[in-house]
């Protein structure tokens, strides 16, 4: 069965280099060396925020399951901490305007690193704490980071076209070969180190601590517009207005809801699935070779470049009647 999983991991890969080495770059854009240096340092940053994060995912069930906790007990931990996240999801944007993103970025790295310390604890209720902190956690990491980014590359005077580069790196560094690399770490701590299923999420408090100082060290504060900002409910009445005015708001929530409920119920299901009677299987292998095919999205298929030539050569016909 490993055999299989060598296989597959393999052949993903060789996929997505050549996809990967046959990018042209001739649309580079010529950028100043403190751009450079100030682009480098926050992806530094986010891929040790973004390393923190993924180093747990492969883990989670496999560790509350050597716990002795079964399948129902497991599902309430993880909706604690989707429930947490969607709570807390809709105040910590709010919270980091107001406070600022720097100490919001700062409560991410806080907060999840006392997450990953309760994992040490089999009681269910230490867990469940751990399961909350990192909801709120993950809120953090998804609106604190890239609203430190835009309000401190604007601060800084950069060319308004610079911060896409900084984007779409982050998301290549953080979102495919960051994951690659922890769920291959994660593998080795715990199938080659025989180091036990609580180490990944040792490693993961590390990094968090290692991105922490260089926030502490190298970043300023900001913080959202004082003329912008308005009380929760009156953004929550302005969003509920807003969904009421525009049934294509609330299809595309209703569509972006069921996709990350397919998700997430994917993420809990996984590992049962491939171990249904506590087979010892590579969950950080595994785990890198579910990254790698999503990496693939990254890149345009050919189906979708076709898509796009028919498409485009359709409305030019419609256009010249």
């Amino acid at each position: 069965m490993e055999l299989f999983y060598f296989m597959v991991f393999g052949a993903l890969s060789a996929v997505v280099a050549a996809l990967e080495l046959s990018k042209n770059s001739k649309d580079r854009i010529n950028t100043s060396p403190a751009f450079n240096s100030f682009k480098n340092n926050y992806l530094v940053v986010y891929s040790l925020m973004m390393a923190g994060d993924w180093l747990q995912g492969p883990y989670v069930y496999y560790l509350y399951s050597t716990y002795g906790f079964g399948k129902g007990d497991i599902g309430q931990l993880f909706i604690a901490g989707f429930g947490s996240s969607m709570l807390f999801g809709t105040i910590v944007g709010s919270l980091a305007d107001k406070q600022g993103r720097k100490r919001a970025c700062i409560t991410y790295c806080i907060t999840y690193i006392l997450s990953c310390i309760t994992k040490h604890s089999p009681e269910y209720r230490i867990l469940m704490i751990g399961r909350v902190l990192g909801g709120i956690a993950t809120s953090l990491l998804f609106s604190a980071f890239e609203s430190w980014l835009v309000a401190e590359h604007n601060k800084r005077g950069f060319e308004q076209q610079w911060l896409s580069l900084t984007f779409s790196k982050a998301i290549f560094l953080g979102n495919g070969l960051i994951a690659i690399l922890s769920g291959l770490f994660g593998n080795l701590l715990v199938d080659s180190l025989s180091l036990g299923p609580v180490a990944p999420f040792d490693a993961a408090a590390c990094f968090l601590a290692i991105g922490m100082a260089i926030i502490f060290s190298s970043w300023t504060e900001n913080f959202g517009d004082p003329s912008e900002n308005k009380d929760l409910l009156t953004q929550f009445r302005g969003a509920a207005i807003a969904i009421a005015s525009d049934e294509k708001i609330a299809l595309l929530g209703a569509i972006q809801s069921l996709f990350e409920g397919s998700m997430y119920t994917f993420v809990f299901l996984w590992t049962p699935a491939l171990s249904p009677n506590d087979e010892e299987i590579p969950h950080g292998f595994i785990f890198a070779t579910f990254m790698l095919a999503s990496m693939l999205t990254h890149f345009p298929s050919p189906l979708c470049l076709v898509c796009a030539r028919f498409s485009s050569s359709w409305h030019l016909s419609c256009k010249d009647g």
